[in-house]
């Protein structure tokens, strides 16, 4: 974990934990869990949550039969998950693991919390054994950004900036995580590709919420070959 790398979650752990989690809408409303469970499916070894904040998502992948550990840079939200699920505090570009030792990697809403997602995918690619199984649960970057207006969820307004691919506090509301620490921003084409030149070969997509979609879901696979 470099020097210079900031963990923005620590300044806002406590109300993470305590008040944005627990008035949380009830439920599944924009299809996170079904997502997770529709791609990764049932296991029975490791699976590594990059990104794993407090860990709220152990207990689901425990019932899908998974071994959960998380890895994260804020120390803050890892004393949250200090119990839920073996964890590692690390900078997801420099993951603390071996090469091609896991069979499963998860990555649950936090791509647009990583500046650089493409180093990050790189990293998991080079964790993953070879036809090993990633499954990224992000927001939708065609509607939802600092473009995307969604104050109204019938009638979401895009207005320009979804090209620019960019950092951004801006958001439509105050009562979210986005307006606290703020989000980068990757365009779908871009995302894609990193993904491809990851080494990670695209396998299934599900996308959730709605009547417009607030988050897309992509299982992908360890080539036999990855690049260096």
């Amino acid at each position: 974990m470099g020097a210079l790398t900031i963990a923005a979650y620590d300044e806002i752990a406590d109300w993470y934990e305590n008040q944005f989690l627990p008035t949380s809408t009830p439920g599944d409303p924009i299809g996170i869990r079904a997502s997770l469970a529709r791609l990764l499916g049932t296991g029975a070894e490791p699976v590594l949550e990059v990104g794993c904040g407090t860990g709220v998502h152990a207990a689901q992948l425990r019932e899908l039969g998974w071994s959960p550990m998380g890895v994260d840079l804020s120390g803050r939200m890892l004393a949250y998950a200090n119990g839920r699920l073996p964890i590692a505090q690390g900078d997801a570009t420099r993951l603390p693991i071996g090469d091609a030792v896991l069979g499963a990697v998860i990555a649950m809403m936090v791509h647009t919390d990583m500046p650089d997602y493409p180093a990050v995918l790189r990293e998991v690619a080079r964790v993953l054994r070879p036809g090993g199984t990633f499954v990224h649960v992000g927001v939708h970057p065609a509607f939802c950004g600092g473009f995307a207006d969604r104050t109204d969820p019938a009638a979401v307004i895009i207005r320009p900036g979804y090209l620019d691919g960019h950092w951004t506090k801006q958001s439509w509301t105050t009562e979210g995580v986005r307006n606290r620490v703020g989000a980068s921003h990757l365009p779908l084409p871009a995302l894609l590709q990193a993904f491809l030149e990851a080494g990670l070969e695209l396998a299934g997509f599900a996308e959730g919420g709605g009547p417009v979609p607030t988050t897309l879901s992509m299982k992908a696979v360890r080539r036999r070959a990855v690049r260096t």
